[in-house]
């Protein structure tokens, strides 16, 4: 039986990557899928893939900052299913790098923006409505970098994803008792659009898939399926936690 047969789900950060894989395997599972990005001819373009597959899909273009998109996307989710089951708030930049002392006021901000405060919103629409719905399933994109490994250079993107598992835990803590569960996955280095943004050559991919026990970077069809099992029934149990989905990165270090 599909694991999420009947449920209604958003997934944001859709267009691309690991949004995207994800979008696709929550519709084949059975879900009723809300997706989310920026770029709605991507957004487009995915919900007709999905429906040519035999699901159902809806699209709303915005920009996750806005506390409004955020209520709008939960609102179109109850307005075209009548509920809300699940939320994948994955949608992030990898934000301003180089030498810290230099990181401008403007870049700091834009990356805790997207990758933290935009996932808060999210997170506060999706379980107000998850609370009238008899509880559910949060999941936040988070990262290994300022987790178990730290990279030079990623201040404001480690401090916006380390974030995310205090947020993670604590509303956890929170919501539990309600039967709302939430949960973190944290990537490895995976093969995305914003993957090869940071490493656009051979030799830095190289290095990075060095790094990892698996001694490869990973696929967003294999990120997609933890966040499934996390998003799914399977994981009736597992709340509050920071899932490693790394390929041994964090026990290599190397």
């Amino acid at each position: 039986m599909p694991r999420l047969k009947e449920k209604v789900a958003i997934v944001t950060g859709a267009s691309s990557g690991i949004g995207r894989a994800t979008a696709l395997l929550f519709a084949a599972e059975g879900a009723k899928v809300v997706v989310g990005a920026r770029r709605k001819d991507e957004l487009d373009a995915l919900v007709a893939e999905i429906a040519s597959a035999g699901g159902e899909a809806v699209a709303l273009a915005g920009d996750v900052r806005s506390k409004d998109y955020a209520q709008a996307l939960v609102a179109l989710a109850v307005e075209r299913y009548g509920r809300l089951d699940v939320a994948f708030n994955n949608a992030g930049i990898l934000g301003e790098g180089g030498d810290s002392t230099g990181v401008s006021a403007e870049g700091w901000n834009e990356a805790l923006a997207i990758n933290l405060t935009g996932a808060f919103f999210g997170a506060q629409q999706q379980i107000a409505q998850m609370l009238k719905d008899g509880g559910g399933s949060v999941i936040f994109t988070s990262t290994f970098v300022g987790y178990t490994l730290a990279f030079p250079g990623t201040a404001a993107y480690a401090a916006s994803k380390s974030g995310l598992i205090g947020l993670t835990q604590a509303l956890a803590a929170e919501y539990g008792p309600q039967g709302v569960r939430v949960n973190a996955v944290l990537p490895g280095a995976i093969d995305t659009p914003m993957f090869r943004e940071r490493s656009p050559d051979a030799a830095s991919q190289a290095t990075l898939a060095g790094m990892h026990a698996l001694k490869r970077v990973g696929a967003p069809e294999e990120i997609a399926r933890s966040v499934l099992y996390l998003a799914s029934d399977d994981a009736s149990f597992v709340s509050g936690t920071a899932h490693l989905v790394d390929g041994g990165l964090s026990i290599t270090r190397s």
